[in-house]
């Protein structure tokens, strides 16, 4: 997924069109950082981050970048690129760290609140580059063409798909983890699973005694 989004052809597309670059940061973020932390659970266990801290990580990483100035300097730049991608990987790994945990801890409701309240700055960021009705970020005012859509077009095209992208990644693990708290599957520590099998064995052999 990383070298899909920053060494493929669509890396030499996201200077061409601004959904490009969105799906290189969507690749960053929604894909590429929980797949590593995944594929890393045991160091999953050795630090908890505070589920605040990382939320506010995530979102501030996300808006600042955003921000037509900021965002035309990672165009313009090769090594500010370089950095928006790398804070993006960051942000997107310290995000999703509180939400892919360690079987052993307890699920609480705090993890889909977590993933629900994720999705407003991101909608909001979407929804204003998907309505706003002008160009925003004016290195793609006139790369028009590309797929037959232009400037606008492609803006619009790049908040919806960050819109429909965030809500789905957020909401459809926290409402997996809300059916399972529903259900009782969560919320008790993996010791008090063992606990009843060996309480019901040591009852036996009394029993039996």
């Amino acid at each position: 997924m990383l070298w899909i989004a920053v060494a493929s052809p669509l890396a030499h597309l996201d200077h061409h069109l601004l959904t490009a670059h969105m799906v290189q940061h969507l690749l960053i973020m929604l894909v590429a950082a929980p797949l590593i932390l995944l594929g890393a659970r045991p160091v999953t266990m050795l630090w908890r981050p505070h589920a605040a801290f990382c939320w506010l990580v995530g979102a501030i990483t996300v808006i600042a970048w955003h921000v037509p100035g900021v965002f035309e300097l990672a165009l313009r730049s090769h090594g500010w690129h370089v950095l928006e991608q790398t804070t993006f990987l960051a942000a997107g790994s310290l995000f999703w760290w509180p939400v892919i945990q360690p079987a052993s801890c307890i699920v609480t409701w705090s993890v889909p609140l977590y993933l629900f309240f994720a999705t407003l700055p991101c909608d909001a960021l979407s929804a204003f580059l998907t309505f706003c009705g002008h160009v925003v970020y004016r290195p793609y005012m006139y790369g028009g063409g590309h797929f037959g859509l232009s400037p606008l077009e492609d803006q619009a095209l790049a908040g919806a798909l960050m819109w429909v992208s965030v809500t789905f990644a957020y909401l459809v693990p926290a409402l997996f983890v809300t059916a399972k708290l529903l259900s009782g599957d969560f919320g008790a520590p993996a010791s008090s699973n063992l606990a009843q099998p060996v309480a019901r064995f040591s009852s036996s052999i009394r029993g039996k005694s």
